[in-house]
């Protein structure tokens, strides 16, 4: 049966730009093309067609696939990450940097992300396009299968919004219930996304009234102390020596 804008499925994927990966799920891939990241979780990501949680074009060529399908798509700029904007290219004063701007280096100015493309005088040219902004992408995918129970479908909504899978989840009487593990408030990727995967929760599933997070500290164990030797014991032994 053809997948359909509402449907959750298993995805594996390569995206490539000029022949170069630049994002896949795969870890042997991204260790050979040098941008393994040790932090990462590799392996198929779970994802809600019509949500866009792959870019349009990858999205809009699996919509209609059976699953099992593997594919080719290439990905022009109006569906990927845009045009370049030449607007979006500033010079900017070398005071403004904390070390020494390069050619290639990656900037922070004014909360705006960028990358130094010259450096003039006493000025820095940064550009803060999307690296990929105005590139044709090639994506290679495989359809693995369509994800019907609702606890595996929120665990992959977790797991691509904040990489994290020590989540538990229960769902019961319109309440999603997420067992937090301790000291989570302290990952900012998860404090940042956690609102849209609740506003989503509330979209995608029309009984859920409810969502409850629920922090856990357990009791730390006590150390184990070693058990002592009874002085007769103690005496017992020097006798003997």
């Amino acid at each position: 049966m053809a997948l359909q804008e509402g449907d959750f499925i298993r995805l594996r994927y390569t995206g490539r730009a000029g022949g170069n990966i630049f994002d896949t799920t795969d870890e042997e891939s991204a260790k050979e093309e040098g941008i393994y990241n040790p932090r990462a979780e590799y392996g198929p990501v779970t994802i809600r067609l019509g949500s866009h949680h792959v870019i349009i074009g990858l999205e809009d060529e699996l919509i209609g696939k059976e699953v099992g399908t593997e594919g080719e798509v290439d990905v022009p700029p109006e569906k990927a990450f845009g045009a370049h904007d030449d607007q979006h290219v500033r010079s900017v004063p070398v005071t403004q940097f904390r070390e020494k701007p390069r050619r290639g280096m990656r900037v922070e100015v004014e909360g705006n992300e960028g990358m130094v493309v010259d450096v003039i005088g006493r000025r820095a040219v940064v550009d803060f396009n999307h690296p990929l902004a105005g590139k044709t992408l090639q994506y290679s995918y495989t359809i693995l299968e369509k994800v019907e129970d609702q606890v595996e479908q929120i665990s992959g909504l977790i797991k691509l919004y904040s990489g994290r899978t020590d989540i538990g989840i229960t769902i019961a009487d319109g309440t999603v219930e997420l067992a937090l593990p301790p000291a989570i408030t302290y990952d900012r990727r998860w404090m940042v996304w956690r609102g849209t995967l609740v506003r989503e929760l509330f979209e995608y599933y029309p009984d859920v009234e409810n969502v409850v997070m629920k922090e856990t500290f357990p009791r730390p164990k006590k150390p184990e102390v070693a058990p002592e030797i009874p002085e007769a014991e103690e005496e017992t032994e020097e006798t003997e020596e």
